[in-house]
């Protein structure tokens, strides 16, 4: 797969944890930091770990609350209850590094744009260029419980407010000329007020007013990322996203989305170049195919039935609790829900004729693969040179012990096949990722 006439394509590498591992038995490994997502040192240290090994970006999910579809009992066999809340901590961790990307969740159906775009403008500085905010339209429809919500968004509203949200939090980010701060002592003038804008933004459901207090990013606007896959996702990520998060079964899947997504992009009046598509790739790395395998046995057996079944009727939206675990998956109407995620499991049940067992089984590697760091590499540069995606979003199913392995022979492994670079080649996230700067919106209208 290496010969010289494979055309040369680097991957773009974003990290994501769960802090223990994506796997719900990960947390027991002995090597497992059972705190790990409230203790500093522990996050900071595996953030550290990405940008000494070149990772692009770090990206943290963000579910609102607890996973109010899962028990009391259930969810206390898992180490999701408690979590730093995001910008916190992304501020913090903009203090201890100087090159990955940071990327975070915010969402748009229980948020108001003047915070959102306060928040990541003060992150962009802060990082001095390196924020990055994922548009999510919070599919959970618990989220309208914890926000005193009379009822959650439908599908269809959710991204409508979506849009509507973003061009608010776009405009109140171009409120500043890039050169209004003159700061100047002498004449006593701070900034030029014909720099200044006042960004107003009336809709059906967003009502935003600036001029913001934060000057203008430091990359224009922070990146922009979405990670839905369902009709209404894709076609929000054409008309606003620059980093795609997906999850593909296949290259040939893969292509397909990359294709019809940069289509849409283009339809829209974008550049499709300019979208980044990193599909999800779960991992557990270790010396061998075979004790990768041992390594997933092990994870799965830390997992009782009832959490399964539980963790299993969330990604489908149904109440499983009455279900045996050997019984047929069960048919389950469609919801407000994430359509993408459950779509995909009750296909892969029909598909297959699985039971609940063998569907949570499937769930709990659900996306991951498995194997020595040889064949890991294989796998990533396979992608790559099919021009599947443009890289990835790497989490792993166990930490620390999957990452350390990948930093040390995964990393130099696809830097030795020219799969991926060597170092960050500019100064904010955007440039690592090769991406323009938005122009100032009110400044192309004066001009």
């Amino acid at each position: 797969m290496t010969g010289d006439d494979m055309p040369d394509r680097r991957a773009i590498l974003f990290f994501t944890p769960e802090w223990n591992g994506m796997h719900p038995g990960a947390w027991r490994l002995r090597s497992s930091d059972a705190d790990g997502a409230m203790d500093f040192a522990v996050v900071s240290r595996l953030v550290r770990a990405a940008e000494a090994a070149k990772f692009h970006g770090f990206f943290l999910a963000d579910p609102l609350g607890f996973r109010l579809h899962i028990s009391p009992a259930a969810l206390a066999r898992t180490a999701t209850a408690v979590r730093y809340e995001p910008f916190t901590l992304m501020a913090a961790l903009s203090q201890c590094t100087e090159h990955i990307g940071l990327l975070m969740t915010a969402q748009t159906s229980y948020d108001e744009p003047y915070h959102v775009a306060r928040r990541f403008a003060s992150l962009d500085h802060l990082s001095k260029g390196r924020a990055g905010w994922n548009v999510v339209t919070a599919g959970d429809p618990s989220g309208s419980v914890l926000f005193g919500r009379p009822r959650h968004l439908g599908h269809s509203e959710r991204y409508r407010r979506g849009a509507e949200f973003v061009e608010a939090v776009t405009a109140l980010w171009d409120t500043w000329d890039d050169d209004a701060f003159e700061m100047d002592k002498e004449s006593g003038r701070y900034f030029d007020t014909s720099k200044l804008h006042i960004a107003t933004k009336t809709g059906e459901y967003v009502h935003a007013a600036g001029p913001l207090n934060v000057p203008r990013p430091v990359q224009g606007y922070p990146v922009l990322a979405q990670a839905g896959s369902s009709p209404s996702g894709r076609d929000f990520a054409a008309r606003y996203a620059e980093v795609i998060f997906t999850l593909q079964p296949d290259i040939d899947h893969a292509r397909d989305f990359g294709t019809k997504v940069r289509q849409a992009a283009t339809r829209h009046g974008r550049d499709g170049a300019h979208l980044k598509i990193l599909p999800s790739l779960t991992l557990v790395v270790a010396e061998s195919d075979a004790a990768a395998d041992a390594r997933f046995a092990e994870l799965d057996a830390l997992v009782d039935d009832r959490l399964g079944l539980e963790l299993l009727g969330g990604f489908l939206d149904a109440d499983l609790s009455g279900c045996h675990p050997d019984d047929p998956v069960p048919d389950v109407a469609e919801t407000a829900g994430s359509q993408t995620v459950q779509g995909f499991f009750l296909a892969k049940a029909r598909r297959d004729n699985l039971t609940i067992r063998e569907l949570i089984g499937f769930m709990l590697r659900w996306g991951a693969i498995g194997g020595s760091p040889t064949t890991i590499a294989d796998h990533i540069e396979e992608w790559i040179r099919a021009g599947a995606c443009d890289g990835f979003n790497v989490t792993f199913a166990d930490l620390p012990d999957s990452m350390n392995l990948f930093v040390a022979e995964v990393i130099p492994e696809l830097q030795r096949r020219n799969i991926f670079h060597h170092d960050y080649e500019g100064a904010t996230l955007r440039d690592n990722l090769g991406l323009p700067r938005p122009v100032n919106q009110f400044q192309a209208v004066r001009r």
